[in-house]
């Protein structure tokens, strides 16, 4: 960890305070996309560094930081889905099976023996596990039990942004650490360092999650196809749902349906306060569109893309979930005159 993000120096100063009496357990939880997992790994790397500076950060000099950033360090523990785990996310594995995205039980029953260890540099033991929603119930189930019996030195790091998954005897027993979303002002002014193009709406359409705009805007992934799903979506009843279907197979479906519930956000919040927050340069199109449609209708709409946005990670076939959400998008504006 070189340095921190300009929103984290509350929470990291959070962290630096618990240094001299440390829970057997802390939950890292926030919005996806501002950095919790780097700052774990900066405080993990910290814990375990000889020479800290005054702030908390690790020097990256020492030879447990070195090892720490080989990944090799002996007092240390990374449990993640394999598929993170893998140098290209998602490849298959030999017999055609993709990488687990789930954190498996023989993962956790692996720890036992590094639970039980002294300590190689005689301080503390860290295991960190991301993303903690990852584990299936049996994963769970054997952390629990490990968190029940806790061991001296011991400390478990678990990051989340989903931590109502988690189960509640975890919750229980861990020390929750929330890291909070950046401001519109500071989130912008960062993007715009990294030199994004239109900082403000890259960060509205991010869910204001300045890395995951930052990724996209690197990435260029699905810039244009999301540009015609924008414009489509201006003009409800000219769109070809099934031809705009086609258009959108390029581009990532978690990014077309995230993409529909800030569009459904708007029009609800353009209904019920005449105020838009991720796509302001739109602001008089989406009041426009939203006088005559029933807001029970935007609803059921949002639960359906809800769960559109659980399947769209593994989607079986991503072009006929694309028809059936742009369909259902049509019918939200059926006979309603907008």
């Amino acid at each position: 960890m070189k340095e921190l993000y300009p929103w984290q120096q509350e929470a990291w100063q959070s962290l630096q305070g618990l240094r001299t009496r440390l829970p057997n357990a802390l939950l890292i939880k926030g919005a996806q996309g501002i950095g919790k997992l780097e700052m774990a790994l900066g405080f993990a790397q910290s814990l375990l560094c000889e020479t800290p500076s005054v702030s908390g950060l690790p020097c990256r000099q020492c030879d447990s930081c070195r090892w720490f950033g080989q990944g090799t360090h002996p007092d240390y523990r990374l449990v993640q889905p394999e598929a993170l785990s893998n140098t290209e996310d998602g490849n298959e594995k030999e017999g055609g099976k993709k990488p687990s995205r789930e954190i498996s039980v023989d993962q956790i029953r692996a720890l036992a023996s590094f639970a039980n260890l002294s300590a190689h540099r005689g301080g503390y033991r860290i295991v960190l596990v991301h993303p903690a929603e990852s584990m299936n119930i049996n994963s769970a189930n054997a952390l629990l039990k490990t968190l029940e019996e806790p061991t001296g030195k011991l400390l478990f790091i678990l990051v989340t942004h989903k931590p109502q998954q988690l189960l509640p005897t975890i919750l229980s027993r861990c020390l929750s650490l929330p890291v909070n979303t950046p401001s519109r002002e500071v989130g912008t002014a960062w993007l715009k360092q990294q030199g994004v193009e239109n900082p403000e709406n890259a960060l509205a359409q991010s869910g204001f999650a300045p890395l995951l705009a930052l990724h996209w805007a690197e990435a260029g992934e699905g810039t244009e196809e999301i540009n015609i799903l924008l414009s489509a979506m201006q003009r409800p009843a000219q769109m070809d749902a099934l031809m705009l279907a086609d258009k959108l197979q390029r581009c990532a479906p978690v990014q077309v349906v995230h993409c529909l519930q800030q569009w459904c956000y708007d029009l609800a919040s353009a209904k019920l306060t005449g105020q838009v927050r991720y796509f302001p340069e739109q602001m008089e199109i989406l009041k426009k569109l939203s006088v005559n449609v029933p807001a029970m209708r935007l609803l059921r709409y949002q639960k359906e893309l809800q769960t559109a946005k659980r399947e769209a990670f593994h989607p079986l076939n991503p072009k006929l979930q694309f028809e059936s959400i742009l369909l259902s998008y049509r019918q939200v504006f059926a006979s309603s005159g907008a």
